[in-house]
């Protein structure tokens, strides 16, 4: 009887010993979930309901446009300007393609850019950096370019809305060459292209720069002073002054400017560039088409009001020609001598 009993203490002490696992976790869950309650209570507490709803701002954010049909190696060259002083409204995606035209003065970037501006999606906003302060820093000059690119510069040409191409004309002799690296630079993170406009007849070019120069003071149209003018009229009262050319520097002069040409191309030519030349412009009806093809826009034929001033031969335009052509005659410009850049 007694090893019936013992028997029986043992059996319940075994099943005791099996069930106090299964005891353990539950009372430690039932811990678990009483802490849980007693956290979510304190921090029900904590909690103030306003009585008015609060006010809660979102950032708008612009719809991404499309970049379809452009190649990825022109995508740095493709822009969405956002002006903060008004909206493209629906034109916010129409890609705006950046360019600058250097030139050097009484080259025809003023005419270039009358006929850029006859196209309905191209503004040259005229030669921005004529006025002192504006060139006088790098910092100022960086200002001034993210004005323009950012479709935020005022002028008669500006066709913000629905530009296509926007730039303007820069002087290589307003802060262009001291500045050149950081200005190559800002051009190659902006994807600015560059257009160089230059002349090819540099004798020319400087009987048309003391034209000009006497014209500030005798200012012979109607006592104004006219770089362009828009009849024939005023054109051949401008080109009956015959300028006096210094033969003495004239070779150097010639040599300066030549040199200044050469060394913005090297300066630029890690940017996306063209060289177009006056004369081109005027004998090759292809050029224009070619420059519409650089800017990626849609082929129109351009047209400006601009008239020529100095269509005559060299030797009936400057007054001390004999001497002139003594000095040039044998050298290595001799060869402007005898072409021209009118249509005849």
């Amino acid at each position: 009887m007694r090893n019936i009993i013992m028997d029986k203490e043992i059996v319940f002490s075994s099943r005791a010993s099996k069930k106090s696992p299964y005891v353990f976790w539950l009372v430690l869950l039932f811990l678990i979930m009483a802490f849980g309650v007693y956290i979510c209570g304190v921090s029900l507490t904590r909690v103030t309901v306003p009585s008015k709803p609060t006010k809660i701002s979102f950032t708008r954010v612009e719809r991404t446009c499309s970049i379809n049909g452009i190649p990825p190696e022109e995508l740095v060259y493709v822009h969405f300007p956002q002006p903060k002083t008004y909206s493209r409204e629906e034109c916010k995606c129409t890609p705006v393609r950046f360019f600058v035209i250097l030139s050097m003065q009484r080259s025809g970037s003023g005419w270039f850019e009358t006929l850029l501006n006859s196209h309905p999606n191209i503004s040259s906003n005229g030669e921005v950096f004529s006025l002192k302060q504006r060139r006088q820093s790098m910092e100022t000059i960086q200002r001034t370019l993210d004005t323009i690119y950012n479709l935020e510069w005022i002028s008669s040409a500006a066709k913000n809305d629905c530009v296509a191409a926007v730039g303007f004309k820069w002087m290589l002799n307003q802060a262009v060459m001291v500045y050149h690296r950081q200005i190559a630079n800002y051009f190659n993170q902006k994807g600015v292209s560059v257009i160089f406009l230059f002349r090819r007849n540099l004798l020319r070019r400087l009987v048309s720069l003391l034209a000009n120069a006497y014209d500030k003071d005798a200012k012979l149209i109607n006592g104004t002073h006219m770089s362009h003018v828009h009849t024939r009229e005023e054109a051949d009262l401008l080109a009956q002054f015959k300028p006096t050319l210094n033969v003495s520097s004239l070779i150097v002069d010639l040599s300066t400017a030549e040199r200044t040409m050469t060394e913005s191309l090297e300066f630029f030519k890690s940017n996306r560039h063209m060289i177009l030349y006056y004369e081109d412009i005027i004998n090759n009806p292809k050029a224009l088409s070619d420059v519409q093809e650089f800017l990626r826009v849609p082929f129109r034929k351009l047209k400006s009001r601009q008239v020529k001033i100095h269509i005559k031969p060299l030797h009936e335009q400057v007054d001390n020609w004999y001497d002139v052509y003594s000095t040039v005659q044998g050298s290595q410009y001799e060869h402007f001598l005898h072409s021209s850049d009118y249509i005849s």
